[in-house]
This record gives C-alpha cells, sequence and structure tokens, in this order.
C-alpha cells in the first residue's frame, strides 16, 4: 500500500542540523499541519504556514542531497536524486520514460529552473473548462511576482551555452522568435585563471528548495523529516492518521504515525493520486494526468557547442505553442548517450566528439491516468496521444530537424529506432510524414494533471484552492493540481498556485 518506493542511496550523515532522518522508525508525532513532500509545492506550503505562526512537520520519502554532493547532471546525481535512478516509464503506445526525484527539495533539486509564468490562453481554458475560480492573470499577478524575487528568477548574466545559441540563429534564420528564457539560479562572476580552466565567467547555482524555502521553513520551526514514506491515510476522531515507513532502515523497521488537523498532499503527480485512491479518499484522483510528450534529437556541428561545464541551453522556440515548442535538453555525456541509444553503430562518437555533439527536443502534449490499487504493489501510470497530437509532434520533429540544419548542424540523430542518420536539408524528406508509435522513443519530465482543481460538477478532484472535494481539512498542492500541460515548464505555474491557495488557506488572501 506504499507509493513507488525511492532506491537513491545518499550520505543522509551530510544533513545539516534540524533536518531529520528517520531510521529506526516508531512512536507518533503530532502536530497542526502535516504537509507530505518536499518539492517546490510541498516546501513552499510548508514554509508560508510556519511563517504564520502553525506548527508543521514536512515529511520526504527521499534523503537529503546537497548541491555540493554530485555534478549536476551526472549519473551520480541521477542515481542518488532520480526515483529508480531515473528508470520509471508510463505505459502506452510507445512507452513514455518519465523522471521523477525523490531527495529533499524535490524536482527543484534537479531540474533547469526554466522559468514560465502561465500563459493566459491556458488560464482561460482552465477557468472555462474545470470552473477554477481566482484564475485570472491578475488574481495570479502578485504571487508570480512574489516566486520571482523569493528564487531569484533573471536571465544569464553572461553568454548562455553555445549549443543555445545554436537554437536561437537557426530559428531566427527561419523567421521564428527564439526566446532566452529565464531561471531560478544565482550567478557569481569568476576570474579567469588557473582555478578557472574552462574559461567560465560565471558560476551558478540552483536556487532549489534545500537552498531558499527550506531553509526558511526551518527558521520558522519547521520539522522537517526525511526518509518516511506515506503508507496509509485515515481520518480518526476528527485528526487526520498518516502512518510511515522509514526507507534506509538496514533492518524491518516499525512504522511512524502522525496525527494533525490538516493534512497537505504533495508527493508529486503519481505519488498523490496513489495515495488519495489507495486510501480511499477520492474515486476521481488519478483518472487524468497530463504530460508534454518529448522527441530529442542529437545534433553534431562542426565546432565545440558543448563545452565542458556549459550547462543547458536557455532558449526555446514557443511560437507554436500549445500545440508544439522547441528547446535545449541536457548534453552532458551521460545524456548524449541516452540520446543515442538508437544509433548503437555512431555511439563511439560521443568518446571524442561530444563537445560538437547537443540534444535538442521537441514537445508536444498528451494525456493519460494512473492507475493504483491496494492490491497494486506500484501505480501503473498510463498515456496516449490523440491522432492530432501525434500530427503536432511528427510536425514539430520535421521543423526542429530544420532549424537544426539551419543552424549549421551536419548531423542529426532523432530518437526514432532503426532510423538512418540525416547528413543534409536533403536527408528530411526521409522523416516519417507521421511517426511510428512502435519505434518512436518519448519522454517527459513535465508531469501534471492527475488531481485536477476547479468545480466538482466538472469532475475535477480538489475546489479551485486545492481541497479535495468531500475531505475537511485535505488538500493537494503539486503539480497534480494543474489541470492540464500548461505547454511551458510547468513550475512556475505550480509555485503561484500553491503561494495562492496557501495564503487563502490562512485567510490573507
Amino acid at each position: 500500500m506504499a507509493t513507488s518506493p525511492c532506491h537513491a542511496h545518499t550520505p543522509d550523515d551530510l544533513a545539516p542540523a534540524g533536518v531529520s532522518i528517520c531510521q529506526a522508525g516508531g512512536g507518533s508525532l503530532r502536530s497542526d499541519i502535516l504537509v507530505v513532500g518536499s518539492g517546490p509545492g510541498g516546501a513552499i506550503t510548508a514554509t508560508l504556514l510556519a511563517e504564520a505562526g502553525r506548527e508543521v512537520i514536512l515529511l520526504e520519502e527521499g534523503g537529503w542531497v546537497s548541491q555540493e554532493q554530485c555534478l549536476p547532471f551526472s549519473r551520480d546525481e541521477m542515481i542518488r536524486t532520480y526515483r529508480h535512478g531515473g528508470i520509471t516509464a508510463a505505459m502506452g503506445r510507445p512507452a513514455l520514460a518519465y523522471v521523477e526525484a525523490c531527495c529533499v527539495g524535490g524536482g527543484s533539486e534537479i531540474n533547469a529552473g526554466l522559468y514560465h509564468r502561465t500563459p493566459p490562453d491556458i488560464l482561460a481554458a482552465w477557468r472555462r473548462d474545470w470552473g477554477v475560480e481566482a484564475l485570472t492573470p491578475e488574481d495570479l499577478e502578485p504571487h508570480f511576482v512574489a516566486g520571482e524575487r523569493e528564487l531569484g528568477v533573471i536571465h544569464h548574466p553572461g553568454d548562455p551555452a553555445p549549443s543555445s545559441h545554436k537554437l536561437r540563429i537557426g530559428a531566427e534564420r527561419l523567421g521564428w522568435r527564439a526566446m532566452e528564457v529565464p531561471r531560478w539560479y544565482s550567478y557569481q562572476p569568476l576570474p579567469v585563471g588557473a582555478n578557472n580552466p574552462d574559461g567560465k565567467r560565471f558560476s551558478e547555482q540552483r536556487n532549489a528548495m534545500s537552498r531558499t524555502f527550506i531553509p526558511r521553513f526551518r527558521q520558522a520551526g519547521g520539522q522537517l523529516i526525511a526518509r518516511l514514506r506515506v503508507d496509509r491515510i485515515r481520518k480518526r476522531s476528527g485528526l487526520w492518521e498518516v502512518v510511515a515507513m522509514p526507507t534506509c532502515a538496514a533492518t524491518k523497521a516499525a512504522p511512524v504515525v502522525f496525527l494533525a488537523d490538516t493534512l497537505f498532499l504533495a508527493a508529486g503527480t503519481i505519488g498523490t493520486p496513489t495515495l488519495l485512491r489507495r486510501n480511499l479518499l477520492s474515486r476521481r484522483a488519478g483518472n487524468t494526468f497530463a504530460s508534454h510528450p518529448t522527441i530529442k534529437i542529437t545534433a553534431r556541428f562542426p565546432e565545440v557547442v558543448n563545452p565542458p561545464g556549459s550547462g543547458i541551453g536557455v532558449h526555446q522556440v514557443k511560437g507554436f505553442s500549445p500545440r508544439f515548442g522547441f528547446g535545449c535538453a541536457v548534453s552532458s555525456p551521460p545524456y548524449l548517450a541516452m540520446g543515442m541509444i538508437d544509433h548503437p553503430r555512431d555511439l563511439p562518437l560521443i568518446a571524442h566528439e561530444s563537445e560538437r555533439m547537443a540534444i535538442y527536443y521537441a514537445m508536444a502534449r498528451g494525456q493519460g491516468r494512473v492507475v493504483a490499487h491496494r492490491l497494486l504493489p506500484q501505480p501503473i501510470p498510463f498515456w496516449r496521444m490523440t491522432p492530432v497530437q501525434w500530427q503536432d509532434l511528427t510536425e514539430a520533429l520535421h521543423k526542429l530537424a530544420q532549424l537544426l540544419f539551419e543552424a549549421g548542424a551536419d548531423t542529426l540523430w532523432p530518437t526514432i529506432a532503426g532510423s538512418e542518420p540525416l547528413n543534409s536539408r536533403a536527408d528530411l524528406a526521409r522523416l516519417p510524414a507521421l511517426l511510428p508509435a512502435h519505434l518512436t522513443r518519448l519522454m517527459t519530465i513535465h508531469l501534471t494533471g492527475s488531481c485536477p482543481m476547479g468545480s466538482a460538477a466538472k469532475g475535477a478532484v480538489t475546489d479551485s484552492f486545492g481541497r479535495v472535494h468531500g475531505q475537511e481539512g485535505l488538500y493537494v498542492c503539486d503539480a497534480s493540481l494543474l489541470c492540464d500541460a500548461p505547454g511551458v515548464n510547468p513550475q512556475g505555474s505550480l509555485m503561484a498556485l500553491v503561494r495562492r491557495n496557501a495564503l487563502r488557506f490562512l485567510g490573507q488572501a
């Protein structure tokens, strides 16, 4: 009856003072508010409630992994901070590989920090189709502004990665607009010298939850307990009883029981509906989920575009949104190896040409559901795309390949099994008119919409402010609240919404 376990191995002894790592289990704890999940939704909610004087306990299934412990976007980071080391997939044709964080701070610790406000047309659709209240751009403006200030959302102060410039150059030559996306990163000037062999002008650091809201939460008196996986939830004598199991004990451990007046779930788009369904708290939870299915192209250029430490590109093409968009993907050697898995003959090129190679993506929209039952050891996500969405993704792949040749690429490797590399513009005619479902390899890092907010009459799981329909004192505060895939990186939308909802809960909005 547990959600998908996290198998990451982390040196929890390096956790800062005030972060409890559950080892043995047993006993019970009482609090005013319990928040399950320390990603952006849970951390922001817990912090605002603690700073308002509420007694709050924040639980996290994963361990503590500081940014200094492993190189960003490395194999080590994947093993330590991703659920199942990043080997997770939604069933479908084809299967949709996805990644979820499993560590203190959640997805903010592993993503590129690319920030978008929710597009106004998406907000209008959610108001119309789901009956969500107080969701105009004007309603969310103060919450966007506050989040951008608190996380330090800014544009890169120097020159972005050369691979990012390639996307911009190709788009401009085709008359498409490429935008530079801001990030929640801090930048510090670096001296050029012996200690800076790569010639980088700035050091950069994610303003993740472990560096921003979680320290604020602890300063406000909140208690964070890591390495606890929630198993059972029920209402007893007017309180929420939550049973959790330690995930790092060497031997079979006793459960820990929590009692709280109010319970907030931020266990993620897969984990939150799983807890609601398995504990008979919502029959609608998991009936939907939304994603941005993504196809990738590894491109090689005559010159260096991916020097060591160049990071992820910050340019995106959004002129075709919400149907599809393009962007730069992580291009470290481990990710290049995964990107070339459909081209084993050329895989050895990475060993000596990785600095000339970079990965780009085209993303569309898809939907699915999360099946969770007491008799199933793990939740099973399913997904699908409509024929129109398949056509959108196919068109996106064609346009992305065209853009990369315009930018000067000499070879393209799409993630289509059995396909041949593309070596010139003339080869674009060999791309399929419709992507073959049984050969196309897709992935996503954006999962949303499994507990959509809005009117009960519209089929929503929660009301407009995150309270689960039919349940007093039970709230959702993660990306499962979003009604659909927003067509942009979703964490900016999530952070504004949970801030709005927390202040509403406190009677301050």
